[in-house]
């Protein structure tokens, strides 16, 4: 597993600790870097936390927008930080191809979820990656 492979996996824990606890993740995050408790935090996964937090509010109607069937409150907290992550980077993160944040994204759900995990988040993120030109063009 790359470095940000495991960037992104740290930034998923955070993320589903947070939803979870009903806390901020910056908050979270912040604690940790430094602490002498955990494995130092990667740039990468405070890039994703801080981005994600930042955009959450975009990103979580888009996910209820293009997911059928599903509300976000709904779905299981790791499907739902999962999503988070991938949206962020798909229409956020420059640097990163479509295709590598959704394949990404979806390898995060086979390891971490359910079995039905993978081709919902690989179904909202190609339904959001057609559009995504459009929508990074009034972002």
């Amino acid at each position: 597993m790359g470095a940000r492979s495991k960037a992104r996996k740290r930034a998923v824990d955070v993320l589903y600790e947070a939803d979870v606890r009903g806390v901020d993740p910056v908050t979270l995050i912040a604690e940790r870097v430094g602490s002498t408790d955990v494995p130092p935090v990667n740039d990468y996964t405070i890039t994703l936390v801080e981005g994600v937090t930042a955009h959450r509010s975009r990103i979580d109607d888009l996910i209820s927008e293009h997911s059928e069937g599903w509300t976000l409150q709904r779905m299981p907290a790791v499907d739902r930080a999962v999503l988070r992550l991938g949206l962020y980077e798909l229409l956020w993160a420059a640097d990163v191809p479509d295709a590598v944040a959704i394949d990404e994204a979806v390898e995060l759900a086979k390891g971490l979820s359910t079995d039905d995990s993978p081709r919902f988040v690989n179904g909202v993120l190609g339904r959001i990656a057609v559009i995504a030109d459009q929508l990074r063009a009034v972002l």
